[in-house]
């Protein structure tokens, strides 16, 4: 079981509140709490109690403060745990990418928490700091921000506009292709849709090297900033443990050679 705790997200979501003093609306603050108790209904069909049980677990590693940064017990402590359900994740080949498409997990970037805000915007406005809105939005289109990426290690501003948008885009720390050809063709449209929106595996992160970064998975691609990869592979795992996906050897093995230098 991994450390993180859904009483924690309840915790890290009140001290939240102060957001509000921000602009942000009392749904955004209480949107984390209000997804992971749906979440708990979401995994049941997936693989019965086990699953529903590391469910909670891997909705409280979440990033849930203005950081992102996860909520647990230490980094060591989380290694240990995030190395310990490893063992409990099926290896197997690579299913065929055959029928894939970005469609296959619903509407990019769709309201699935109901706060009113999509999102895309919903992990802009967690991930960056002094952001400010587009007016008439109810505080929902983030406008501009500053990011501390975690991916490079870099300081990015951001500015909404044509030509700017793209600079900071949202990464699926486990990309939805890999995903596909892993196990998430068999579950349903709603889980998919659940996947593709779960802020767990979402990070705002540079564009070039969101984009360098692809469909790979951690055998083949690793953050250029060696002090997250602690953190990356650790919401990789538990991402996968709560959508009943599998590793590659590959993939396991670097996975697991990451985590006993972290702890």
């Amino acid at each position: 079981m991994s450390s993180y705790r859904l009483r924690e997200v309840v915790e890290v979501s009140v001290e939240q509140l102060p957001a509000i003093k921000k602009g942000h609306s009392i749904i955004r603050s209480i949107a984390p709490v209000l997804t992971a108790a749906a979440a708990l209904f979401l995994v049941g069909p997936l693989a019965g109690c086990d699953s529903a049980a590391h469910a909670i677990a891997g909705i409280g590693s979440a990033p849930s403060n203005p950081s992102g940064q996860p909520v647990g017990g230490g980094p060591a402590r989380d290694a240990a745990q995030a190395l310990a359900q490893l063992e409990s994740i099926p290896v197997k080949g690579r299913a065929p990418k055959t029928g894939y498409t970005r469609d296959e997990f619903g509407p990019a970037w769709a309201d699935t928490d109901h706060n009113g805000c999509d999102t895309r915007n919903d992990i802009l406005a967690r991930d960056l700091t002094g952001e400010t809105f587009k007016p008439g939005t109810n505080n929902c289109v983030v406008a501009t921000g500053t990011l501390a990426d975690k991916y490079t290690g870099a300081t990015i501003k951001f500015v909404r506009g044509q030509d700017t948008s793209s600079d900071i885009q949202i990464d699926h720390i486990v990309p939805l292709s890999d995903a596909w050809q892993k196990g998430a063709q068999q579950l349903s449209a709603v889980q998919r849709k659940e996947l593709a929106n779960d802020p767990l595996n979402l990070t705002a992160a540079d564009g070039p090297t969101n984009s360098a970064k692809g469909d790979k998975d951690a055998a083949t691609w690793l953050p250029p900033n060696k002090a997250f990869r602690c953190e990356y592979v650790e919401r990789q795992t538990v991402v996968k443990v709560k959508y009943s996906l599998w590793f590659t050897q590959a993939e396991r093995d670097a996975i697991a050679g990451i985590l006993k230098v972290c702890q």
